[in-house]
């Protein structure tokens, strides 16, 4: 059976956000069989997964900004 336009979107969407293909069955399973509540909690941790990278990738632009203005005010 293949996927419908629109599921195959969903896919996309979900791949694009970083799920890998064990959370976007689990994702579908959710959807085809009403568990809504479930299917949000699934985004939800990929958001926070998501998330926590970024917030890792934050702190290293802040040390090397540090670094940056530790050179800066040692040449004034």
């Amino acid at each position: 059976m293949r996927p419908c336009d629109s599921e195959k979107t969903v896919i996309q969407n979900l791949r694009d956000a970083g799920c890998d293909e064990k959370t976007i069955a689990a994702y579908l399973d959710c959807i085809m069989n009403g568990r809504e509540t479930e299917s949000l909690r699934l985004l939800k941790k990929q958001r926070s997964l998501l998330l926590d990278a970024v917030h890792r990738e934050e702190r290293k632009i802040d040390c090397l900004d540090y670094l940056m203005y530790q050179m800066w005010k040692a040449k004034r």
